[in-house]
């Protein structure tokens, strides 16, 4: 295809700790990867950076295709960045009187989310955080009702106007409303909320009022709380970054509505009315990006590895299908967020490194040098050495070629930091100490991923591993190594491979609502008609919503797929599972059994089927909608395989690398210029402008008509 006849369709967007990806997709389903520096205080300056890096490839230009794409979806950190550096608005917080002291005090298990096992056990590591809203900003109402729903004490609405008021006189910036078991029984929440916006517009002020049955109507009262609050205290406020990176892109002469990655893997407008849901964005693109590449190959699991600056994310997709955590915790908090399930280790290519004074043994992270990459950065500002020094250090990375070569690290002030704060401190050699780190880095992920395979029922033999992100290449064959995986696959775009997924996600909404609906063994046809009529309600509810968060889009109501999903379990047991519906509807008895046939087969498959205990009846805890519209998506290559031998001009010479105790000869290869069918082998180093891919001794890779590497281990 000539350049001129490119026409940009597509612009996903990974905007990370340390750096920014765009990944940008053609009409043809053609992409492009572009990579820069992340710039934290306005991050609108490093997607354009980025965007520009993408279009080089292409060689043509931001002002010739912005104005040609038809769609954004942007993936970010800044408002989880937010909400752990505790820098939100000043939230006022109603609830019950007599439970004021409930959100201060949190679940149990917020006690020691985020420590190690160790930190959990001594006082003068152990600390809790301080709550959101404080005591001071948090106001009690008199009212109560039951866990069935029933009004036990009417609420007094003579106590709203003070409380509203008292929150108003210490200048809160928003107020939240949330009561006990308001999910079934929204009347009081909202008789709150309506005159809360009375007393302020008396008072003169304009600040926005939160109910938490009008976000997240479901049960677990901190959860529901803790998420309603971060939507005043850190979504909310998170729009002004969306709207300065909408206005960079219209001034480019885009013309789109840009859309947001949300934790359930959808993708949904940034005038979403629960911004929440995008809290972690950035991480499930790539776990999409997984899903979506595996059902091009036919491949149903897989094992997702992501290595960035700053931590290594994980995820399993079994039989094709996401696991979903609907109570996950984040900045040690327990929130009500359906969210893609994923276990995240502050280990990545930027995590510091300590010597622990006490035993003299290496640490790593969790915290990182972020965008800073390192001491090796050549403008400073980091004093503590990290991963990528080692890297450095070792040869494993070029440091004329950071970047592409727009910025050049500094070898000699990375070997000097790490002879001084890891080597002479060892008692080893500079060469010795970084490897060290290495080779502890990777270990580390190995126990990390096998863990979290084991830990589920399942081997890793089970199981296709992609490695991406921009420090995954590096380490794919240290963290596999021996693990038994069917293949290991890296993409030649793992460095933009969170980008990517964006790119593959649907435009989507999903809403969910807490159900009790018990139906005994041996109930007759009436209780299960019963059941589903509440069912079904539920669901029209909400697709409602979804239909009105669609409007927003200028998406009518049939544009859209609606999937109905609910979440079933059998009496008395403790966790639910979540279930596509076979039906299109509830409309008779024979749809009660669809719903049950399913949840069995389910539950079969995820237990066993000796577990099945239809004797003890069903309860149906929860009814789910998701609404999805057909968008774009990225075309997956398909390229001849021209043969074993890599072309000659992808070899660009010899580099030294410390392996082991020695320094041995490298071939280093252009990742961009290898061929599909090219067979590399040890000691290579594959170097592309965004990432590097290191095949050391024992390993051989071969590229694919996909253009994706299949890394082997050889007996």
């Amino acid at each position: 295809m000539t350049i001129s006849a490119r026409k940009a369709q597509i612009l996903a967007i990974d905007a990370g700790g340390t750096m920014t990806d765009t990944f940008i997709i053609d009409d043809n389903g053609d992409f492009v990867v572009g990579k820069a520096q992340s710039t934290p205080h306005d991050e609108s300056i490093g997607l354009l950076n980025s965007a520009r890096d993408a279009l080089t490839y292409w060689g043509t230009t931001v002002e010739d295709e912005f104005p040609k794409l038809l769609a954004g979806v942007y993936s970010g950190t800044a408002m989880l960045n937010r909400l752990v550096s505790r820098n939100g608005r000043k939230v006022g917080l109603i609830v019950n009187k007599g439970m004021e002291d409930f959100h201060r005090m949190g679940r149990a298990i917020q006690a020691y989310l985020g420590y190690s096992y160790s930190d959990r056990l001594h006082l003068n590591t152990h600390r809790f955080d301080p709550p959101l809203v404080s005591r001071e900003c948090t106001k009690g109402i008199t009212e109560r009702v039951d866990l069935f729903g029933n009004v036990v004490i009417p609420l007094y609405e003579h106590e709203i106007e003070p409380a509203v008021s008292e929150l108003l006189e210490q200048d809160v910036e928003a107020i939240v409303i949330s009561l006990l078991h308001s999910y079934k029984f929204p009347v009081h929440e909202r008789k709150i909320r309506d005159l809360a916006k009375e007393v302020i517009k008396k008072a003169g002020k304009d600040i926005p009022v939160f109910a938490s049955v009008d976000y997240y109507p479901v049960r677990k009262e901190t959860h529901r709380t803790n998420t309603t609050i971060i939507e005043a205290y850190a979504a909310d406020p998170s729009r002004e970054t969306l709207s300065k990176i909408d206005s960079m892109l219209q001034d480019h002469g885009a013309d789109f509505d840009l859309r947001v990655m949300a934790s359930h893997g959808g993708t949904i407008s940034t005038k979403a009315n629960e911004l929440a849901r995008t809290l972690v964005s950035g991480p499930i693109g790539g776990v999409i990006g997984a899903k979506y590449l595996g059902e091009h190959l036919g491949i149903r699991n897989i094992a997702c590895s992501d290595i960035g600056g700053t931590s290594f994310d994980m995820a399993l997709i079994t039989q094709g299908d996401l696991s979903i955590n609907t109570s996950p915790d984040m900045a040690r908090l327990v929130l009500s967020l359906p969210l893609v399930a994923m276990d995240t280790v502050g280990a990545g290519a930027g995590s510091f490194v300590r010597i622990d004074p006490n035993f003299k043994s290496l640490t790593l992270g969790p915290d990182s040098a972020g965008s800073r990459v390192g001491v090796c950065y050549p403008d400073g500002g980091i004093d503590t050495v990290t991963v990528s020094d080692c890297h450095v250090v070792l040869g494993l990375i070029n440091p004329n070629n950071f970047l592409g070569g727009e910025v050049k690290l500094d070898p000699k002030r990375a070997y000097e930091a790490v002879k001084k704060q890891v080597a002479e401190p060892l008692g080893l050699s500079v060469e010795d100490a970084a490897y060290g780190v290495i080779d502890l880095l990777e270990s580390q992920l190995r126990n990390y991923l096998e863990s979290m395979i084991l830990g589920k029922g399942y081997s890793p033999s089970q199981y296709v591993c992609f490695s991406y992100g921009g420090g995954g290449p590096l380490h794919t064959a240290g963290y596999t190594k021996a693990l038994g995986f069917e293949d290991v696959m890296v993409p030649a775009w793992a460095a933009g491979f969170s980008a990517f997924g964006c790119g593959a996600a649907d435009f989507e909404y999903r809403y969910d609502k807490t159900l009790d609906l018990n139906v005994d063994p041996d109930a007759g046809d009436e209780s299960k008609l019963k059941a589903g009529k509440e069912l079904q309600d539920a669901w029209d509810e909400l697709m409602e919503k979804v239909a009105v968060e669609f409007e927003k889009n200028q998406f009518q109501r049939e544009d859209v797929d609606f999937r109905l999903y609910f979440r079933m379990q059998y009496q008395g047991q403790l966790n639910d599972l979540e279930i596509e519906a076979p039906i299109s509807a509830f409309r008779s008895v024979s749809d009660w059994e669809s719903l049950v046939e399913s949840f069995e087969e389910t539950y079969t498959r995820i237990y066993a089927k000796a577990a099945t205990s239809p004797e003890l009846g069903y309860s149906i805890t929860g009814a789910i909608i998701r609404g999805v519209v057909e968008v774009a998506k990225p075309r997956i290559s398909e390229e001849p395989l021209v043969g074993e031998k890599p072309p000659g001009d992808a070899f660009l010479g010899q580099r030294d690398v410390y392996w082991k105790g020695e320094w041995i000869k490298a071939n280093i290869w252009e990742m961009e210029k290898l061929l599909p069918g090219n067979k590399i082998s040890a000691f290579a180093i594959l170097e592309s402008p965004a990432t590097t891919f290191v095949i050391p001794p024992g390993f051989e890779a071969t590229l694919d008509g996909h253009r994706i590497f299949h890394l082997k281990e050889l007996s």
